[in-house]
């Protein structure tokens, strides 16, 4: 992805993780018969290397998963560090933030061993504590939806850059 203010772009991967794990929503972007559809989501994610894997979770039934089923393809949005910078002079106001920006292909789930691994992510990224134990129901009641980036950015504005 081509980033207009390059001084603002993190590209140290221990830094994007860190953004990514102060922010406990993402927005999730579908494409929705020729219309845009975006839906807030926790979520859970897996850096390997450079490469960034979300997990999240969903009702088996819907319009996110109606929609999925039609196209996968979809963005990623996640922002945190948020707070206004003040000036005297109305537009020389800021706004300081650090957001990851991306796109990918979304995939649902089907295999309970890989949904109860995914659960366990998202669990250790919203709660900071690791579960083990899934019953089984739980596994079977929710839709698990893995989405690999295949680009991405991140950036951050910090009142100074």
């Amino acid at each position: 992805m081509t980033m207009r203010r390059p001084k603002r772009e993190i590209k140290d991967m221990a830094e994007i993780c860190k953004v990514i794990d102060e922010c406990s929503v993402c927005r999730i972007g579908l494409c929705d018969k020729g219309g845009v559809y975006i839906v807030p989501m926790n979520f859970g994610y897996i850096c390997e290397d450079r490469k960034l894997t979300f997990y999240l979770h969903s009702a088996r039934v819907g319009r996110k998963i109606e929609v999925l089923k039609e196209n996968p393809d979809v963005g990623i949005e996640l922002d945190c560090r948020h707070g206004l910078v003040s000036a005297d002079k109305p537009c020389s106001h800021s706004f300081c933030f650090a957001s990851l920006i991306g796109t990918g292909r979304a995939v649902i789930e089907e295999d309970a061993n890989e949904k109860r691994k995914a659960l366990k992510v998202i669990m250790k990224h919203q709660t900071g504590k690791d579960f083990d134990s899934f019953d089984e129901k739980w596994i079977n009641a929710v839709a698990v939806i893995k989405v690999e980036l295949e680009e991405y950015a991140c950036k951050h504005h910090d009142g100074t850059n």
